[in-house]
């Protein structure tokens, strides 16, 4: 399984959520989907914006977690 990690780097940044979705254009409700971990799927258009935004690279936001 293929998680989304937000929150360690949005605290790492001092960056809250509701700055994130205004930085990257998305919804509070899709950002909280991705933070949750119910997100099924991420577009390249907006892990790009996150990695943006965050200063990272993909790897920093994606980890694999074995089932």
């Amino acid at each position: 399984m293929i998680e989304i990690d937000l929150d360690q780097l949005l605290l790492d940044r001092g960056m809250s959520l509701t700055q994130l979705a205004e930085v990257v254009g998305m919804t509070m409700a899709n950002l909280s989907i991705l933070k949750t971990g119910k997100a099924k799927a991420i577009r390249f258009s907006t892990l790009c914006k996150l990695c943006e935004a965050l200063h990272c690279q993909p790897g920093d936001l994606l980890k694999y977690q074995p089932s």
